[in-house]
């Protein structure tokens, strides 16, 4: 039996039983609402979530700047609490070897420093360091291709830096430096840091022990390499690293066609066993190195 209700037509939506006017509004409510969450939807880019979970596998680098930032905070959950600072320099370097000299065997090193620590990970190289006076231009600032920086200017850089790391909860900052202008500042940036944070903050190490090229010039002579200086800013043991890490870098291939593969008197040829040394040299400075960080930790 049909009821009398079923037999009405039906009734029309709601919105079309509106006003003109009311219908209009609740339309434009009704599109702002929706696009208001489909924007909410939309996760931040320049602030996405600390927690979130890392969607790929990470990959095996000891080096900050390959990593990706939830790679590094994995990297520290699982330990790796101490960051390395090195401050390399581009400078004139003599004939042969590349302006970026001491920041080619801080790739080597850093990494082999690292890697024997376990907990660690390697800022970026700090390529930019004090190299002279500027007027009167004085030591390497008087050749092409070198960049420098006041003392100033080098120490604030180095304070930020360590800043960084500590704001973003690392807990040992260790410095070193490839060369022996870079030294000073990096002594008094560990001492003015640790002053100021005191037990509140991480732990800056500055270790001169990475820096030690007349101890090592000493180590190859009694492993029979004994030099001659040329007066060139060069030698075996830069030029050994350097060839570890890159042979370009030192003119490998030019040098020994135009016949001088060759310094201190000391013949660099055949490239793969002058490679060689520089392989032991860097795991040679990383042990020595490591080994007076772990003394510092334990004062």
């Amino acid at each position: 039996m049909t009821s009398p209700i079923d037999s009405l037509p039906p009734r029309p939506p709601l919105l079309t039983r509106l006003p003109p006017w009311t219908r209009r509004l609740a339309l434009g409510l009704l599109v702002l609402a929706t696009t208001a969450g489909a924007y909410q939807a939309v996760p931040d880019p320049v602030n996405p979530d600390p927690r979130g979970k890392r969607p790929i596998d990470a990959v095996e680098s000891v080096f900050l700047e390959d990593l990706t930032w939830m790679e590094v905070r994995d990297a520290m959950a699982a330990g790796k609490k101490t960051i390395l600072v090195a401050t390399g320099g581009v400078e004139q370097n003599g004939p042969y070897l590349a302006t970026g000299k001491h920041n080619v065997i801080l790739r080597g090193t850093t990494e082999a420093i690292a890697r024997q620590l376990g907990n660690a990970l390697v800022a970026p190289i700090i390529a930019f360091v004090p190299e002279g006076d500027f007027e009167p231009p004085s030591l390497h600032m008087k050749y092409p291709g070198t960049i420098g920086l006041s003392e100033e200017t080098y120490r604030a850089l180095l304070k930020d830096i360590c800043r960084s790391f500590q704001v973003t909860g690392f807990e040992t900052i260790v410095l070193i430096g490839d060369s022996g202008g870079n030294q000073d500042g990096m002594k008094a940036v560990a001492e003015e840091l640790t002053a100021h944070w005191g037990q509140q903050g991480p732990r800056v190490l500055y270790i001169p022990e990475y820096w030690d090229y007349p101890g090592l010039e000493k180590w190859l002579a009694d492993q029979g390499i004994v030099q001659t200086p040329e007066g060139l800013h060069d030698d075996f043991a830069i030029t050994s690293q350097m060839l570890a890490v890159d042979p370009q870098t030192v003119r490998a291939a030019e040098r020994q066609k135009a016949g001088l593969f060759k310094i201190n008197g000391v013949d660099l040829a055949p490239v793969a066993k002058t490679a060689e040394w520089g392989r032991r040299i860097i795991q040679r400075r990383a042990t020595q190195t490591v080994d007076a960080i772990h003394k510092a930790l334990a004062k």
